[in-house]
């Protein structure tokens, strides 16, 4: 018998929407299951991931749970029904799942936004620097994990230099800017690369300098995806234990406020690029 294989992170956020409506409708599991015509297993299943919904069944759900978000209903439709294996099944089983989880969830997304302090963020690294700040990995990891984590960080990049990308913005602290990761040379190819970036229409990076007083607004990297409906964003941040998916609404009002506070205290569009053109010339 094969193993079953764990459910994403993307049928994760469908079953606790699920869950999320039946809760707001103030129906226990045995109700809701009976409204259905099925048992309550079944809807624990669902609302585990476990077991996935058909279209039909998912519009019933919402109309016995009296939910009336038309556009979040037809949201949580394409999450039941997509079909995608995208480029990032090939790392299946080789790399961490939270990697291809995050794949996945860049794929999907509507637009991103990055805010980092100590490192460049993950989509505007070049390969160089990817390998240099993978080899610091303690322990280390052997030279084909190693390889394999590059090519998937290189790989993650289509979302904003492929055919079809979306908007991104990126908030870089001066110090991640600095850092050498990987020496003078990988520097210096950095920097060029985030300005070639930067021109795009759709691509928009400020720089924190380190000037600014008592800041402290946010402490460590956030990434924020957008979904297809404002409920269905999710903010991805790495935890001591590992990858972290937020997906409450009062967590993902909190993240907006926050990017919204550093973009206001960071600089330009246009001082930004002066600014990390400055510190490429001076590698």
């Amino acid at each position: 018998m094969g193993t079953k294989r764990e459910p994403t992170a993307r049928q994760l956020r469908l079953a606790v929407e699920l869950r999320r409506l039946r809760e707001a409708s103030a129906l226990s599991a045995r109700e809701a299951a009976a409204l259905l015509g099925v048992n309550s297993v079944q809807i624990s299943q669902i609302e585990s991931g476990i077991t996935g919904v058909s279209e039909q069944r998912l519009r019933r759900l919402a109309a016995h749970y009296a939910c009336t978000d038309d556009e979040l209903i037809d949201a949580l439709v394409v999450l039941a029904t997509d079909r995608t294996r995208g480029w990032w099944e090939e790392y299946r089983t080789l790399l961490p799942t939270s990697f291809l989880d995050l794949s996945e969830l860049e794929h999907h997304a509507t637009f991103r936004w990055d805010v980092d302090f100590l490192h460049i963020p993950g989509l505007l690294q070049v390969d160089s620097y990817a390998r240099a700040l993978f080899s610091r990995r303690v322990p280390g990891l052997p030279e084909e994990e190693l390889g394999l984590r590059v090519r998937h960080r290189m790989q993650r990049r289509v979302v904003i230099e492929g055919e079809r990308p979306i908007p991104y913005e990126a908030l870089i602290h001066e110090a991640a800017l600095r850092i050498r990761v990987g020496g003078r040379a990988t520097s210096r190819t950095q920097l060029t690369h985030i300005l070639e970036l930067s021109e795009a229409e759709h691509v928009t990076v400020r720089v924190i300098p380190f000037e600014l007083e008592e800041f402290a607004d946010v402490t460590a990297a956030m990434v924020y995806a957008g979904g297809a409906v404002p409920r269905l964003d999710t903010v991805v941040r790495d935890g001591p234990h590992g990858t972290l998916f937020i997906d409450s609404e009062s967590q993902l009002g909190v993240f907006r406020t926050l990017f919204r506070r550093v973009k206001e205290v960071s600089l330009t569009p246009e001082r930004s690029r002066d600014f990390i053109h400055r510190l490429a010339k001076e590698l």
